[in-house]
């Protein structure tokens, strides 16, 4: 195509008849000193008519056939109905840990208790992730949606039975469900952005959609401390506000189940992106997941990105867990300042994750942005952790601000450059394991940070952190980065690079080098 359009633009430009050498030598080309040569006269009108009449249609690499591209407008309305649900689900994550003082006093157990019911959800994607990410690739994404928005449903009216304070098992058994939930909403982000967006919206796409979660996070730090306030000397009332705030959920779950029904499907009619044009020529029952495991675990890549990753997110995870007991410890009665300092985390963050996914939309530097998000970070995190405790509770809004900017803007990071590495490998099964690493480092952090920081105090809990963060800077640093993803949908495999190059080479050759054989030869040169 790029010699095709610099022949044309050639003729376009002086009007005269081009002469090309050829060599009928197979697949190769030689030099100009051996073969046969054949001189051919191409005029523009010959040229125009090699044009392609619609450039959303693309020849695929050792094809004969044109496929054709097309976004749909529904593609906005399956991102928002994900976006939704995932926010509830994010929301019943860490509606109780951010009162946590007022979850053990109304159920009379103790924190770490309180603290499972955040850490359940880690605990339970990690087994269920290889079940889940195998029913998205075999049964499709709208079952997979299905599930994830059900068991959402579900699990959220079962709290709403558990207003008692003689029913902690309960409220964890609902806990539980959602927990399930998570497991069928977390790896769907990068799958709905490849199937239903164009490659110069997918990681906006992504990093909305990952942004729903963020969001409900955000949610769950502000609105529990102020629907359920702390009356200790009420109980009565407590449980009523309790009462009130898991009703809305289940109301609200229930809704976006219905939409979900209703407006979610497997794929569009027709791709989005070349990258997605090539993928369906692989018959389903030709499809093994237990290969597409094996392939990932190789990919040395692939495999640092995993534990970096799996640090960052883990990280977060803790720190989100335990940021109530953080505040609590270093200011007095602050329960709705310490919802609020979440909620500034992570809005924080859905802007970092906004402009990230725009920037790499724009740039396509995977690695660079990564590697640099992770530095700050890092920064982020070490200013929090010496600003924590001087007294000066607006301080702290703006150092968790900074770390949430960074810290939480690097989630679709690693979703994107994860699936632009293991291309073509199910998107689904690529965040599926990210996750499962960013849960088993949630739940070793959270544990670990937790006890460090009732045994000591919150600063020996964040450098332990810091040091795990550091560690990942190294490890992202490493990873070789191919953009296998991109190279499709710009059509620049390595294969195209070395066919363009040779074909530019010989006819500039034959131009400048070769004894001209006509006037009108010379023109043109």
């Amino acid at each position: 195509l790029l010699d095709t359009t610099f022949l044309v633009a050639c003729l376009l430009r002086t009007g005269h008849p081009l002469y090309i050498l050829t060599f009928p030598v197979g697949d190769q080309y030689t030099d100009l000193t051996n073969g046969s040569e054949h001189l051919t006269e191409l005029d523009s009108k010959a040229l125009e008519q090699e044009i392609p009449p619609d450039e959303k249609q693309a020849m695929l690499p050792g094809e004969e056939t044109c496929i054709e591209t097309k976004l749909y407008w529904r593609r906005f309305s399956v991102l928002a109905v994900f976006s939704f649900y995932s926010l509830v689900n994010a929301f019943q994550w860490i509606q109780y840990s951010i009162i946590t003082n007022i979850f053990t006093h109304f159920y009379n157990v103790s924190s770490d208790k309180i603290d499972w019911l955040s850490i359940v959800y880690m605990v339970a994607y990690v087994p269920l992730i290889f079940p889940a990410t195998w029913l998205l690739d075999k049964k499709g994404l709208k079952l997979t949606a299905l599930m994830g928005a059900g068991l959402n449903c579900v699990g959220a009216w079962v709290k709403c039975a558990s207003v008692r304070p003689d029913l902690f098992g309960v409220t964890m058994t609902g806990q539980i469900i959602c927990s399930i939930a998570q497991v069928f909403i977390l790896g769907l982000p990068s799958k709905i952005a490849s199937v239903w967006f164009g490659p110069k919206e997918v990681s906006t796409a992504c990093a909305t959609a990952v942004l729903g979660n963020q969001l409900g996070t955000a949610i769950g730090f502000l609105l529990p401390p102020v629907l359920v306030p702390n009356t200790v000397e009420d109980i009565e009332l407590m449980g009523h506000n309790i009462r009130v705030m898991f009703y809305w959920t289940a109301v609200v779950s229930t809704a976006l189940f219905i939409l979900t029904v209703i407006v979610m499907k497997d794929r569009p009619s027709l791709p989005p992106s070349q990258a997605q044009a090539v993928l369906p020529d692989c018959a389903p029952e030709d499809y093994s997941y237990r290969q597409s495991i094996i392939n990932l675990f190789k990919n040395k890549p692939f495999i640092l990105l995993l534990i970096s990753y799996g640090i960052m997110t883990g990280s977060f995870y803790s720190v989100s867990t335990l940021l109530n007991q953080m505040i609590m410890a270093c200011y007095k009665n602050q329960e709705l300042n310490a919802g609020r300092i979440g909620l500034t985390l992570v809005v924080a963050g859905m802007v970092g994750s906004i402009i990230c996914g725009l920037w790499l939309d724009h740039t396509k530097t995977y690695k660079m942005t990564t590697l640099m998000v992770y530095i700050l970070s890092f920064i982020g995190m070490l200013v929090f952790t010496f600003t924590l405790d001087l007294n000066n509770i607006y301080l702290v809004f703006f150092t968790a601000g900074v770390l949430g900017f960074f810290m939480t803007g690097y989630l679709p990071l690693g979703f994107e450059f994860g699936v632009e590495i293991t291309y073509p490998e199910s998107e689904g099964t690529s965040s599926g394991l990210l996750n499962a690493f960013a849960q088993i480092f949630g739940i070793i952090f959270t544990l670990i940070q937790g006890r460090l920081t009732t045994d000591y105090n919150p600063l020996a809990g964040n450098l332990f952190l810091c040091v795990w963060i550091f560690l990942g800077i190294f490890l992202t640093a490493l990873i070789k980065s191919e953009l296998k993803r991109n190279n499709v949908n710009m059509g620049m495999n390595h294969r195209n690079l070395q066919a363009v190059s040779p074909i530019l080479s010989i006819y500039l050759r034959e131009i400048f080098y070769f004894p001209v054989l006509s006037s009108e030869r010379s023109a043109s040169s």
